[in-house]
């Protein structure tokens, strides 16, 4: 029997939700499982992932293959590296959501400062332009002035 790891989609139609399951590879998708060794909750940002690391360390043991996504999964968690026989793996998911939070923060930040030098940099053609059209202008009656004074002369 060719034993897999894979997920098992849960949740509503919008709003996916998996177990992490051990399967028989010729099981349908949400079929019947052998054991569900954990869950992913791709929609919360950071998304969720809790593998439990004993059982699927077993598996993968006894021959189980995980899928492309568990594999990933495996990966981010430091379970596959563990399998590998490095001891000291540490887990990749250690991003908070405050360390998340800080860099959207300076990412808001610098395109504020981007759209106010925008803002400056327009203001000041703006200005220039009106400054140039307002000589212009201040040129051309002078010169209508000049020239009616002229004709009033003669």
């Amino acid at each position: 029997m060719a034993v897999r790891i894979r997920l098992k989609r849960m949740g509503k139609i919008h709003a996916p939700f998996y177990r992490v399951v051990v399967v028989d590879s010729r099981k349908k998708r949400d079929g019947r499982v052998i054991e569900e060794i954990g869950t992913y909750d791709p929609m919360p940002n950071p998304s969720k992932i809790h593998i439990e690391s004993d059982r699927a360390l077993y598996w993968l043991g006894v021959g189980a293959q995980p899928s492309d996504t568990v594999r990933k999964l495996l990966v981010l968690t430091g379970d596959i590296a563990r399998f590998n026989g490095k001891e000291d793996a540490v887990s990749r998911v250690e991003i908070s959501e405050v360390d998340r939070a800080a860099a959207a923060k300076e990412a808001i930040e610098a395109a504020e400062a981007t759209a106010e030098k925008s803002k400056a940099k327009f203001a000041e053609e703006k200005a220039k332009t009106e400054a140039a059209e307002k000589a212009e202008a201040a040129t051309d009656e002078a010169a209508e002035s000049d020239a009616a004074a002229e004709e009033a002369g003669e």
